[in-house]
């Protein structure tokens, strides 16, 4: 059966690139799983919308009777075992690493990009931002020069990682942590990273037109 993949009907222009529909695309396309896309208005939550998602947020999936929400639940469903997520030792470290970066990191970041680019005060940016870099340099000082987060190959947390430091990077913050730019380079280079992508902006674009 199909994957349904849910995100918003519209986002503004500089929200593309960024919505987390896109972090899901991008693990189907790594794990070569067919899906498709419907919407939920952005503007209006729906009933039908609340009822699959308590906060209205996006993104949600469909897997037959199964319907998840929250990026990480929907990352882990998907990844549990294949070679995203394997099993024994090192699938718990994944699920480790997936939590952290959740939990320990990403608020760092939505503090900061919030005042950044949603409220445009930059003295509250500057004061996120010590904080974030901290966490950053924590990350990469548990990276240390190894490629990927957790065993000898790629998983589901080195494509989390990857995503989050989009935005960071983009804006400097890893300018002074030259590994764990690398490693971000690196990770988003990767075939299905692009194809992600194209099919995340061509959504956008079809969302602005219509």
């Amino acid at each position: 059966m199909t994957i349904t993949l849910t995100t918003f009907d519209w986002v503004p222009e500089f929200a593309h690139g960024y919505v987390r529909d896109f972090r899901i695309r991008w693990t189907l396309e790594e794990l070569g799983l067919p899906y498709q896309v419907d919407t939920v208005p952005g503007a209006e939550k729906t009933a039908q919308h609340l009822s699959r998602q308590p906060f209205g947020q996006v993104p949600m999936i469909s897997d037959g009777d199964l319907s998840l929400f929250e990026s990480g639940a929907i990352l882990l469903y998907l990844a549990e075992g294949t070679a995203l997520k394997p099993a024994g030792a090192d699938g718990a470290r994944v699920l480790q690493w997936v939590v952290a970066l959740l939990n320990s990191v990403e608020p760092y970041f939505m503090r900061w990009a919030d005042a950044k680019f949603f409220e445009e005060d930059e003295a509250a940016a500057a004061k996120a931002e010590p904080m974030l870099r901290q966490r950053l340099k924590q990350v990469e000082t548990a990276l240390g020069d190894r490629d990927w987060l957790v065993g000898d190959s790629f998983t589901v947390a080195d494509l989390l990682l990857a995503e989050m430091l989009r935005i960071p990077g983009e804006n400097g913050l890893l300018d002074d942590l030259p590994q764990l730019a690398a490693y971000a380079e690196r990770i988003t280079a990767r075939p299905a990273f692009a194809r992600a992508m194209q099919d995340h902006m061509q959504h956008w674009k079809d969302a602005a037109a219509a």
